[in-house]
């Protein structure tokens, strides 16, 4: 089966921001914007990294680091489901709970599971 985009995210969806990394290294850590920041708009997910002397490793390093952040997957989860099925989550769990889809059970005076009916007095 073949792989199909829904969408992608662009740099105009990140907010890059570069920093000193500080710390050990020298006087070139501390001259040089070396760390880097990057963060998700729509999530708010954040990568960030400053263990490298480059901040286009640093850059590289922190877009991984979002990409596998929990937040961020989440984020894709939620985006795909919306574009797959066109309703949003709230908009399926409140489809799921509507009163027609929901079973009630009591027990009756057997000890018994029976499915409660409306005229007894259950109300969902």
């Amino acid at each position: 089966m073949a792989k199909e985009l829904l969408f992608s995210v662009t740099r105009k969806d990140l907010e890059v921001t570069t920093f000193r990394a500080g710390g050990p290294g020298g006087q070139h850590q501390n001259k040089v914007e070396t760390g880097v920041r990057i963060v998700h708009r729509e999530s708010g997910a954040v990568g960030e990294s400053r263990s490298e002397r480059s901040q286009h490793a640093n850059r590289r390093l922190a877009l991984r680091r979002l990409a596998a952040s929990r937040k961020f997957r989440l984020w894709v989860n939620r985006r795909v489901h919306e574009l797959r099925t066109g309703e949003t989550i709230a908009q399926a769990v409140a489809r799921q709970m509507a009163p027609e889809n929901i079973k009630v059970e009591v027990k009756n005076e057997k000890n018994q599971w029976v499915e409660c009916q409306e005229q007894e007095g259950c109300h969902v």
